[in-house]
């Protein structure tokens, strides 16, 4: 339960609001499509493998203008683009080392990124709604422990990351429907 929904200010970014629904969708698209075709790295799953990170450097882009716009820290954001940039371009070369390798970096990824999605979360929550933002990336860095630790097993598959975005968009629905709530309310 948001116990901060009260104190929230009465001008919650809307924008924040749609750029959650909108990663709740990509991911939900994203993880159909890489469950589809997880057994194999092949070019489908290599392309998705390095858009998803792309895409939160997206995200984060245009989330940091709207934080900006709202004078709201921002120095996480910037940590989340370098860290999704190289994550991108890690994973476009692990892929060309096989399932283990693009779990490793996605695991990293993971981990890493999970801190910085609980601090920015925890630093966000007088907007109300933060709470499954904080929540999603403690577990994310549990994930990500979970994806380095599946690397080093034979049959490693890339199926749980289809599961963990899946996860993780629901958890951005969450956020963006308490959002909503916020501002009606």
């Amino acid at each position: 339960m948001d116990t901060l929904v009260g104190t929230a200010p009465t001008t919650v970014p809307t924008a924040l609001r749609k750029l959650y629904l909108l990663r709740f969708a990509f991911a939900a698209v994203w993880a159909a499509l890489l469950f589809a075709t997880a057994d194999t790295l092949g070019a489908l799953t290599v392309v998705l493998l390095v858009i998803y990170p792309l895409f939160d450097v997206a995200c984060a882009v245009v989330d940091r203008r709207s934080a900006r716009a709202h004078a709201q820290p921002v120095r996480g954001l910037y940590v989340n683009i370098a860290l999704s940039t190289l994550t991108g371009i890690g994973l476009a070369v692990a892929a060309t080392s096989g399932i283990p390798a693009a779990l490793r970096v996605w695991g990293v990824w993971a981990i890493t990124a999970g801190v910085v999605q609980l601090v920015v979360g925890a630093a966000r929550r007088h907007l109300g709604g933060q709470w499954a933002m904080i929540a999603s990336g403690a577990i994310s860095t549990l994930a990500g422990a979970t994806f380095l630790a599946q690397a080093g097993k034979d049959g490693a598959s890339l199926t749980n990351l289809a599961g963990y975005a899946f996860v993780g968009g629901v958890f951005f629905l969450v956020s963006a429907l308490r959002l909503g709530r916020t501002r009606t309310a």
